[in-house]
């Protein structure tokens, strides 16, 4: 008999840790090849962990509520004969992988190292993880770093499970200092801007029988941190603008039903956003980028992220990698397979992480129109309203003519900081131009 390690396997470039939620079998369980072993969230998806053999699970090296590492072996499985001495060179090398995020990655964004800085500093305290905290050796290597103390971890409003602090807490709490350390702002207004960056009440709660007091979930919670962060960093402006959508409308309406008949999946219209928009960016390079202190990093990736809302309630963005490299069937399929994912909680950390621009559809709950936050790091995000039939004065050889048509509201908010309003106009113009001239006989097959 042989036993082998089920590891945390790596889960996208900037995720290095998960908390495990959930364990789907049970000590001394049969387990066959890619049966799912546990649930772990991370700071983006949740997911499950599978079996990497056939076998036995013999032990589990984890608990519900632990936070593991990438690379951190979770359970052991007694697997028939010896274990591969490949399995071997995985565990070495995802080990290995782990190593290097550790030294590589986990090192904030300081802004000018030649400023001096409060953050220079580093602490000779120890940090240790108490009954009442627990700090994953992550987040307390962190600490130790860049001097940060006890009492500062403990006053962090964690967004983990059961409110621990997660790696994404303490650098946004780095960069908050930074931030204020550059500022000339009375210390007062600088705490009372640090106070902005957790989620919670700042006064008591009054116990009031007519208030019902619900406590936000995790992905609430991260949500929440994720937007308002977004707000304070990102001077938004927000374009409008309206498009005749006739001929997309109606050749949507030609083909949906044949569509259905080849393919098995429906074609919505936003697969044909989708498309504009990735046009839209190989047209304006600018806009596919994202901000690195006083760097502009252009994104040589079309990734088109979705907003999709959850039968929760909450919101996620799945990523459609590479969408200009698509053609319109391509999108469409890859549309109703991580929509689909996304409801059925399937999705993986790849299938939500790398994007550089986002759509959000606000015509689905009946809006005209809306004025997105942006979904750091990208610098815009466009909303699509409802499309509905106005009258509109046509021009003909003949002269004007009022007619029935298919009218949307665009709208688009960007970062002030790299997008000014006549390349966030003209962006938004060029994505309804290529709306308003879809072609009524293109073929899809």
């Amino acid at each position: 008999m042989g036993k082998v390690e089920i590891i945390l396997p790596k889960m996208g470039e900037s995720v290095a840790e998960a908390t495990v939620t959930n364990w789907l079998v049970a000590l001394g369980d049969k387990v066959e090849i890619e049966d799912g072993l546990l649930e772990i969230a991370t700071d983006k998806v949740d997911s499950e962990i599978p079996s990497t053999h056939d076998g036995v699970l013999i032990e589990m090296l984890c608990k519900e509520g632990d936070i593991v590492q990438v690379g951190q072996a979770v359970a052991i499985i007694e697997i028939e004969g010896e274990a591969e001495k490949e399995t071997v060179l995985q565990t070495q090398n995802i080990s290995s992988t782990k190593q290097e995020i550790e030294e590589n990655n986990f090192t904030p964004q300081t802004g000018n190292t030649n400023q001096t800085s409060s953050l220079e500093v580093k602490s000779t305290e120890k940090i240790i993880s108490t009954k009442e905290n627990f700090y994953s050796p992550l987040v307390r290597s962190i600490a130790q770093k860049e001097g940060l103390t006890i009492s500062e971890l403990d006053n962090l409003c964690g967004t983990g499970k059961n409110n621990r602090v997660t790696k994404a807490d303490v650098l946004d709490h780095l960069l908050a200092k930074q931030t204020d350390h550059k500022t000339v702002t009375p210390q007062q207004i600088n705490e009372d801007l640090l106070k902005t960056q957790t989620i919670g009440e700042t006064k008591p709660v009054i116990n009031n029988p007519n208030n019902q007091i619900v406590e936000m979930g995790r992905v609430r919670k991260l949500i929440a941190k994720h937007m308002l962060k977004s707000k304070q960093v990102a001077p938004h402006v927000t374009s409008f603008v309206e498009a005749d959508v006739t001929n997309m409308v109606r050749w949507r309406n030609k083909v949906k039903n044949e569509f259905f008949e080849k393919e098995g999946i429906k074609i919505t219209f936003t697969p044909l956003f989708i498309e504009a928009v990735a046009k839209t960016l190989k047209d304006f390079p600018m806009v596919n980028i994202s901000i690195d202190g006083d760097n502009i990093i252009i994104k040589k990736n079309i990734n088109i992220g979705m907003a999709v809302a959850l039968p929760s309630g909450n919101l996620i963005v799945p990523v459609i990698k590479n969408a200009d490299t698509l053609n319109l069937l391509g999108i469409t399929q890859k549309v109703n397979e991580l929509s689909d994912k996304a409801r059925r909680n399937k999705l993986t950390q790849n299938d939500v992480s790398d994007g550089t621009f986002t759509i959000t559809n606000a015509g689905t709950f009946g809006n005209i129109m809306g004025t997105p936050i942006i979904n750091q790091p990208e610098v815009a995000i466009l909303a699509t309203g409802v499309i509905e039939k106005k009258p509109a004065v046509i021009e003909t050889l003949e002269g004007d003519v009022i007619a029935i048509r298919h009218k949307i509201f665009l709208s688009m908010s960007y970062d002030h900081r790299v997008v000014d309003g006549m390349l966030g106009g003209s962006f938004l113009r060029r994505v309804a131009d290529y709306l308003e001239n879809f072609d009524f006989n293109r073929q899809i097959w």
